[in-house]
C-alpha cells in the first residue's frame, strides 16, 4: 500500500497518512515502504506524519496514545467495525511508536460517526466503503477539526474495504429499491421504466 500511495501521487510522499488500525501492523508497513522508496531514491525524502484510526468501541491503540502510554490495555470489542475489532493488537506498541515518532496522533469515532462518514464518502467521492473506511474518514474529520491535519497539506486516507461487506451497518438508514428478478427481460423492463421516469422529470423542468 505504501508503494501504491507514492506511485499514485506521482512518486511523491504525502504530508500525512490516516490509517485504520486493527492489529496495528499496516501503519508501520506503510512507513517501511516509504523508507525503502527513499533509500532507493524513487522519491525525495520528506517528513510524513502517520495518524491511526479506530472505532471507539474497540480503541486500545488510540486510548494508549491519548493517555500517553506505550503499553496496550486490552479491550473487549463492541463495534460495528468488525474488521478492526481486535481488542489486544499484537503490533499496537509499534503502531504507537510509528505515530508518535512521526509527529502524528490517533483518533477514534463512535458508531454513528462511522455510519455518517460512510455516507459522506459515498456522497462526495462516489466510493462505498465498509465500516473500516468509515472509521478512517470519521477520524480524519476529527483530526482536521483539531488542526492536527491542515487543509493545505497532502493527506491520504486509506480506504481498505468495499461497503458491500458491511451493508448491515446501514440497515434502516436508506430506502432500498424493490428487487427485480434475475432475468435479462426483467432488467430491460426496469431500465425502460427508469428512462421514462427521467424523461418525464426532464420534461417538467
Amino acid at each position: 500500500m505504501g508503494y501504491e500511495i507514492a506511485e499514485q501521487l506521482g512518486w511523491r510522499l504525502p504530508d500525512n497518512v490516516v490509517v485504520p488500525m486493527a492489529g496495528g501492523s499496516l501503519i508501520g508497513k506503510i512507513q517501511k515502504a516509504f523508507n525503502e522508496l527513499i533509500e532507493l531514491e524513487f522519491v525525495e525524502a520528506k517528513p510524513v506524519k502517520f495518524f491511526g484510526a479506530q472505532a471507539t468501541g474497540c480503541s486500545p491503540i488510540s486510548a494508549a496514545v491519548k493517555q500517553g502510554r506505550s503499553e496496550i490495555q486490552p479491550q473487549k470489542p463492541a463495534t460495528i467495525a468488525r474488521s478492526l475489532a481486535i481488542g489486544n493488537p499484537a503490533d499496537g506498541f509499534y503502531a504507537i511508536k510509528t505515530m508518535i515518532g512521526s509527529g502524528g496522533w490517533a483518533e477514534d469515532v463512535s458508531e454513528q460517526e462511522i455510519v455518517d462518514a460512510i455516507a459522506l464518502l459515498a456522497e462526495t467521492e462516489g466510493i462505498f466503503t465498509e465500516t473500516a473506511g468509515g472509521v478512517t474518514v470519521g477520524s480524519a474529520r476529527k483530526l482536521y477539526a483539531q488542526k492536527r491535519i491542515r487543509p493545505e497539506e497532502t493527506t491520504v486516507l486509506c480506504i481498505t474495504g468495499n461497503g458491500l461487506k458491511t451493508t448491515d451497518a446501514l440497515a434502516g438508514r436508506f430506502e432500498l429499491p424493490e428487487p427485480i428478478p434475475p432475468k435479462l427481460a426483467a432488467f430491460e423492463e426496469y431500465l425502460e421504466r427508469e428512462v421514462v421516469k427521467v424523461s418525464a422529470a426532464g420534461g417538467q423542468q
